[in-house]
């Protein structure tokens, strides 16, 4: 089990309660509620000492691990000011609480909810960050006992607003294990058996193109990355219709590069390991549609992945082809390297054709360029509809998933475009590298469409320091905005 997948509930703390630990919050206030104080005098008395002596201060982000006269062990957490309280340093406080728990064995644990509130969205947050805070990626790993949390209780919480924390933390880590999966493992294949088993039991209807149908309906694009490998290319298609059918799908595209060795134009030896994580784009869309199997919202929804490796065989495209895609336009290739722009190119325009969509959502780790302009702090968008891009933004603030918009000025469409085909597959050399992406992209989205493309490739894995992240592993970022902004 990679994560708490189980949360149980009671309405009061309890002394009888069997567990390993107490996780008890404070403000810097440092006021205990009644219920806490009367429910063991050890208790009490433990964390009366912990602030008499100022170990323990109730600073955001703090926590420390008490002793109390009996068996049982306390975990004191911080909140910081009670203004200052948000969803965020609450969703922080509940990663916190799992990380030290995992850290110290402590295998059962009961965790007192800091405040009385209404505020459904603060207990769902807590719900999840203590589930993402649980996550671990040791399913490869045949030395050394793996320890994981095993039994969780919340108290004093709302139950409906938790239970839908839970569903989305756990759908972000379901995307988290398919995206930290090496690409022996985490094929094309891979990602469609996902695909399938999330519609076993629920709305979700999943179809799946093998190669020679998605080469002879005419996906010119996907066809030539997938040249040069010989592990079997995916196009797999995720419908799920909750809604009457003339309400408009909203869709999702995921770029699925299950391996990107650059191809022909190939990359640096150094890191490439890391190109295992070219799929994230897919594992938002395999979690947001998870999500949305176990929520079962009044919604259209379709998700869209093109999946295939990206190598170097004798039959791999080269600089210099000119491919056609599925909407018929044409593009030059100039670096096999800026390959996801090809594959979505493919997809963005089947989705054009066949669903009449209320907008078009793509997410791909598609440029280095991104990386250099924000880091690993934001994600960048560009798209089409400004009404859109305020509501993903609205989405952002909500979630604290940053964002920061590009343009997609006329400049920079006219950088993309080729003097002997359409388009070809890099803007101009040195400049703006993650806008022409964005600028190519757009190219294959059918005009009056509303579309935003997530360049995720500083966020989807990294150094991020937040309590419910791993250093250096997948995040699953955005799922959280995506399922907040389709109003789940």
């Amino acid at each position: 089990m990679p994560q708490i997948n189980k949360l149980r509930y009671s309405a009061n703390i309890s002394k009888d309660t069997k567990v390993d630990a107490f996780a008890i919050g404070l403000f810097s206030d440092l006021k205990l509620d009644e219920d806490t104080k009367s429910f063991d005098k050890s208790v009490g008395k433990a964390i009366s000492n912990s602030i008499e002596s100022k170990l323990f201060d109730g600073s955001k982000d703090q926590i420390k691990i008490v002793p109390t006269n009996n068996s049982k062990v306390i975990l004191l957490y911080g909140l910081g000011k009670r203004d200052d309280l948000s969803s965020e340093l609450i969703r922080k406080a509940g990663g916190l609480i799992s990380k030290t728990a995992i850290s110290n064995k402590i295998s059962s644990l009961s965790i007192v909810f800091p405040l009385k509130t209404q505020d459904d969205y603060l207990h769902q947050s807590f719900a999840e960050g203590i589930v993402l805070g649980s996550y671990q990626f040791n399913e490869l790993k045949t030395e050394g006992k793996k320890f994981d949390l095993k039994s969780l209780t919340l108290v004093g919480v709302e139950k409906k607003p938790c239970e839908k924390g839970l569903a989305i933390g756990t759908s972000v880590c379901f995307a988290r294990d398919i995206e930290n999966r090496p690409g022996n493992i985490a094929t094309p294949s891979h990602l469609a058996l996902n695909a399938k088993n999330i519609a076993k039991n629920s709305k979700v209807k999943t179809k799946v193109f093998e190669r020679q149908r998605f080469t002879k309906m005419g996906m010119g694009a996907l066809s030539a990355v997938a040249s040069g490998t010989e592990v079997p290319p995916k196009f797999i298609i995720m419908e799920y219709y909750n809604a009457p059918k003339k309400v408009k799908p909203k869709v999702l595209v995921g770029k699925g590069l299950t391996f990107d060795s650059g191809g022909i134009s190939i990359k640096p030896a150094s890191k490439m390991d890391e190109m295992k994580f070219d799929m994230c784009g897919a594992g938002v869309v395999l979690g947001a549609m998870r999500a949305v199997s176990i929520l079962k919202p009044k919604i259209n929804l379709i998700g869209i992945i093109p999946s295939t490796e990206n190598m170097s065989g004798d039959k791999a495209y080269r600089p210099g082809d000119v491919l056609t895609a599925y909407n018929g336009k044409t593009i030059e290739v100039l670096n096999t390297d800026a390959e996801g722009r090809l594959i979505l190119a493919d997809a963005l325009s089947y989705a054009s054709k066949h669903y009449n969509p209320e907008f078009i959502l793509d997410f791909a780790t598609l440029t280095g360029a991104v990386v250099v302009a924000l880091g690993h702090i934001a994600t960048g968008i560009m798209g089409t509809s400004e009404d859109l891009i305020q509501e993903i933004k609205r989405s952002s603030k909500i979630t604290d998933e940053k964002v920061w918009e590009f343009p997609l000025w006329q400049e920079y469409l006219d950088q993309v475009k080729s003097q002997i085909a359409d388009v070809k597959n890099l803007g101009s050399a040195g400049q703006a590298g993650t806008i022409a992406g964005g600028a190519f992209l757009k190219s294959f989205v059918k005009e009056g469409i509303p579309w935003c493309h997530f360049d995720i490739a500083g966020t989807a894995w990294g150094d991020r320091n937040l309590s419910y992240h791993n250093k250096g592993t997948a995040t699953g970022e955005v799922i959280r905005l995506v399922i907040d902004l389709l109003g789940i």
